[in-house]
């Protein structure tokens, strides 16, 4: 086996798991580290085929990480029921949730074609198509629910950035205070942003790129359309700018979404992720510097997230 370079080998153990899921007569002949993952090591795998060909597969892997269980649980029983659907997301190959045959918790999965694209340029064509797979997702009507959704912050923990708008903030921390509006339930993906969104950009014109997968499903739940625009809006505020994360609830209505009908409601919803941010922009900001985005800083991060949290006030308060 060949190694793109040493962060990228797999460990013996994960190694001899994985090759008892491959075909008789294959063998890994690669592997590569993939960027990206917050919580989760990611590599993908090139397996030679008995005709000479090759195939790839993606090996993620949970080290040291409190939820693994559960997460890979809930990513396997996603991607299952996400077979034959029509929404592109990886096949599952093997999962390992507790790390009883490999070092650590793992789950195999099927490589899908295509790259995350966070750019500023082709943004606009962009939108529409991340709005319309969101619809697609919520669209699905599963046998079996996965489980509630989980409350990412709290009006207690709260991080008000230096320099924010204090008025504005204790308004929002506020918002989050009151009990949960009452919903209609749907599949939640739970973090469908661009990060876990591949596209086919043809050069030369972004305007004919396509969505080819969507992945990462760890946190898959059942809950309301609203938190899951919510979370995309914000992540498109963050990487892009406050305006575009007011953008993206208007593109998921025209693709068809049904989000709260009261303004109240979905000022709720769309402020409870943005302060949820605010416990982790160091955390999040730095995928994006690693993807190139050299400029955003977690003190730029910071004040954009003040001026959604603002935009949001002053929209919908």
């Amino acid at each position: 086996m060949t190694n793109h370079d040493d962060a990228a080998a797999v460990r013996p153990l994960t190694l001899a798991w994985v090759s008892r899921h491959l075909e008789v007569g294959e063998r890994i002949v690669r592997t590569e580290a993939l960027q990206g993952g917050i919580t989760a090591e990611m590599r993908r795998l090139t397996v030679g085929t008995r005709g000479g060909g090759t195939r790839d597969l993606v090996l993620r892997t949970f080290v040291n990480v409190e939820h693994a269980e559960d997460w890979l649980n809930r990513e396997a029983g996603a991607l299952t029921l996400l077979t034959g659907t029509g929404v592109p997301a990886p096949g599952l190959v093997a999962v390992d949730p507790t790390g009883a045959h490999c070092e650590y918790p793992s789950l195999l999965m099927t490589h899908l074609a295509g790259r995350t694209v966070l750019a500023d340029e082709g943004l606009e064509t962009r939108i529409p198509l991340l709005a319309c797979q969101l619809v697609a997702i919520h669209a699905l009507r599963p046998a079996e629910r996965p489980r509630q959704y989980v409350e990412w912050t709290t009006a207690d923990t709260v991080v008000t950035p230096k320099g924010a708008d204090a008025a504005a903030w204790a308004a929002a921390i506020d918002v989050i205070r009151r009990p949960a509006p009452p919903y209609e339930g749907r599949f939640l993906h739970r973090d469908f942003q661009p990060g876990n969104v591949l596209f086919d950009v043809p050069p030369p014109s972004p305007a004919g790129a396509r969505i080819t997968g969507v992945v990462d499903w760890a946190q898959s739940s059942w809950g309301p359309a609203d938190l899951d625009v919510a979370h995309c809006s914000t992540n498109l505020a963050l990487l892009h700018g406050p305006a575009w994360g007011l953008r993206f609830a208007e593109a998921y209505e025209e693709a068809g979404g049904v989000l709260a009908a009261a303004a109240s409601e979905r000022l709720y919803w769309r402020v409870r992720d943005g302060l949820a941010f605010s416990e982790e922009v160091q955390l999040v900001a730095q995928p994006w510097r690693e993807a190139g985005r050299k400029e955003l800083t977690t003190r730029a991060v910071e004040e954009r997230l003040d001026a959604y949290v603002t935009a949001l006030m002053d929209a919908l308060g």
